[in-house]
């Protein structure tokens, strides 16, 4: 079963605000990651980038992230398995 690119990001924004991660988009001269700034979590994407490369930024930030304490959707973990592994 796939999931569209759409309700992918979708499931990440939940996921993002379930876990109190801030997921900033914008645009600029980068490809996007994750950082903590004052014990806060931002996941940053380049919004000008096609939307695959823009899941693939949050499923690689998402997976270095403790995620064995938090549900998440069957196709999101699937997902996040199949783009970083």
């Amino acid at each position: 079963m796939s999931v569209n690119p759409d309700n992918l990001m979708s499931m990440f924004e939940e996921l993002a605000e379930k876990m109190d991660i801030n997921i900033v988009q914008d645009k600029g001269n980068f490809t996007g990651g994750s950082c903590t700034i004052n014990d806060e979590h931002y996941i940053v994407i380049n919004k000008s980038k096609p939307i695959e490369q823009r899941l693939k930024v949050l499923a690689n930030a998402f997976k270095i992230k403790k995620l064995s304490d938090t549900f998440i959707l069957p196709a999101l973990r699937l997902y996040i398995d199949e783009v970083t592994n």
